[in-house]
């Protein structure tokens, strides 16, 4: 079972998706917030495995509840649903910490497979999210990947989690964290989603594969 915190300011919009989440069997709101402060209360009191936030509300902005949050809860998963599209909001939201950022036009069906991805480990982007990200970490000036990187890369982008990774190429986890080590060296990143938001922005043109 997925517990989920939601945090959003307009109560129609936190009912909402509350009433969708929970038609799905795996999925329990364990609590709702409409500012902050109070998700940061409900993440103590709850210790929930998502928090699905939005990204600007009166008390405090969602990249600083995202600090917070991860400071009470260093395992949470946070998944941002916001209207905001804009390269400040989706790049502060990222480099705070935040697991993945999705546009509240998305598919019911698709925020499902979405929270239960990050869950699992993997990451979601919107595309304008992605591209944003790509377009701040220029990763046209980078060395290639290697074919298996390429592979590797390729299938987090699909919200495949280091295990499923590992069995489909047939290697190891540990093979995996070292592939994506090498990866993040060779794009200049820092982590799985900064990654992933290449493969997302970038998914017509491609990586160099040497």
């Amino acid at each position: 079972m997925i517990r989920i915190v939601i945090v959003d300011d307009h109560p129609m919009v936190r009912e909402g998706i509350r009433s969708m989440l929970e038609r799905h069997a795996d999925m329990d709101i364990v609590a709702q917030a409409s500012g902050g402060k109070q998700a940061l209360e409900c993440v103590k009191r709850t210790v929930p495995d998502l928090l699905l936030l939005d990204l600007r509300m009166p008390d405090m902005n969602g990249p600083e509840v995202t600090r917070k949050a991860l400071q009470i809860q260093p395992g949470l998963k946070i998944l941002i649903l916001t209207t905001y599209d804009t390269d400040g909001d989706i790049l502060t939201a990222i480099e705070a910490g935040a697991h993945g950022y999705l546009l509240k036009d998305v598919e019911p069906q698709f925020l499902a497979e979405s929270i239960r991805n990050t869950v699992a480990g993997g990451t979601v982007m919107a595309p304008r999210a992605a591209q944003a990200m790509a377009d701040h970490l220029h990763p046209q000036h980078k060395p290639p990947l290697s074919e298996q990187e390429h592979a590797v890369l390729q299938l987090a982008a699909a919200g495949k989690t280091n295990r499923q990774i590992a069995a489909s190429l047939f290697i190891s986890e540990a093979t995996v964290k070292t592939y994506f080590s090498r990866i993040f060296a060779k794009l200049g990143v820092n982590d799985r989603t900064a990654a992933v938001a290449m493969v997302y922005a970038k998914r017509d043109s491609g990586f160099g594969v040497s």
